[in-house]
């Protein structure tokens, strides 16, 4: 139990372990918050469960280095977010954009809800329903099979 108590405090206590390296960090404050605002929301192309700030993947030090680099020559969040997704698709975003191609992709969720809401409802309609309660003839009657099913 107290390897379990441990284990789960140091868990807790284990902040993020991000794989930006210390020569990848810009001396501007502002602009590395920045880079690492838009790193959070960019997708490893190799591992693609991963943020690029949490891969260590040679294409997500090089996707970070590209971000920063474009910080760094004046452009916007929103322009270095565009130019990644014009070059490697939107499948580089973690969170895709809400447009009609994706629309299949944010609705499928609710979709899935609704479907198992209606198969839950026409499931309970086709479960039989419990029997009435017996009325007090069929009770004495039972009684009496009982009585007799037991003497035999």
């Amino acid at each position: 139990m107290r390897f379990v108590l441990a284990l789960l405090a140091a868990l807790a206590l284990a902040g993020p372990v991000l794989a930006v390296q210390p020569d990848e960090v810009l001396k501007d404050q502002a602009l590395e918050k920045r880079a690492r605002d838009i790193s959070a929301g960019l997708r490893c192309l190799v591992c693609q469960n991963q943020s690029i700030d949490d891969s260590d993947a040679q294409l997500a030090k090089d996707l970070r280095l590209l971000v920063r680099e474009r910080l760094v020559a004046g452009d916007t969040d929103a322009q270095v977010r565009d130019f990644l997704v014009q070059r490697y698709g939107e499948f580089v975003l973690l969170k895709p954009t809400f447009r009609g191609h994706t629309l299949l992709l944010w609705l499928t969720p609710a979709l899935v809800l609704v479907l198992g809401g209606i198969g839950a409802y026409a499931a309970m309609k086709r479960r039989p329903r419990p029997a009435a309660a017996l009325d007090a003839q069929e009770q004495k009657a039972l009684e009496d099979l009982l009585k007799r099913d037991q003497g035999a």
